[in-house]
């Protein structure tokens, strides 16, 4: 089997997975797509071309509808390309764009694969390396469909919630 290279894109949308934090006034927040310099530049991928589109740049517990509709409608301009789509989503409101995605896009007809973190980057222990990692693999491997990719585990939307309580997604 040859090697071969296969696009992968990456539409960032905030959420605690791209949060910075401000030295100057200790705050943590959204300020742009930073994953290309944080975590991808860090990984050895020869053969996967990732490409990095940001949609936006919001703490999901201020997602709106139409903000909803935005991720949506970029899903879907991305999904002629044929390329796996991995979407970074703040955890808090992940489950219901998810779930409006699949509501409104049905079969994607490539792997759409949602992740996110529950400690920034830049934190000695957050979880973003890991779950970034595991949803492109995921991407790259699985059927068509929406998934949620968290903490080592792969979900199929709809029916996915987070457990506030254990800090990471189940199906219900």
């Amino acid at each position: 089997m040859k090697n071969t290279i296969q696009d992968v894109v990456i539409l960032t949308t905030g959420g605690t997975i791209e949060k910075t934090y401000d030295e100057f006034d200790g705050s943590l927040q959204n300020r742009g797509a930073s994953i290309r310099n944080r975590i991808l530049s860090k990984m050895r991928l020869p053969y996967t071309n990732i490409i990095v589109l940001p949609i936006m740049s919001k703490d999901s517990l201020y997602m709106t509808d139409s903000d909803r509709v935005l991720i949506a409608d970029s899903i879907k301009v991305q999904l002629s390309k044929s390329s796996p789509i991995v979407v970074l989503h703040g955890t808090d409101t992940m489950s219901l764009t998810a779930d409006y995605c699949y509501s409104v896009l049905g079969n994607p007809g490539v792997p759409v694969v949602f992740t996110g973190a529950m400690i920034p980057m830049g934190f000695e222990d957050s979880d973003s390396a890991q779950n970034v990692t595991e949803a492109l693999l995921a991407a790259k491997l699985l059927k068509p469909g929406f998934y949620i990719s968290f903490h080592n585990q792969i979900f199929e939307v709809p029916k996915v919630r987070k457990n506030k309580e254990k800090g990471t997604f189940e199906s219900f």
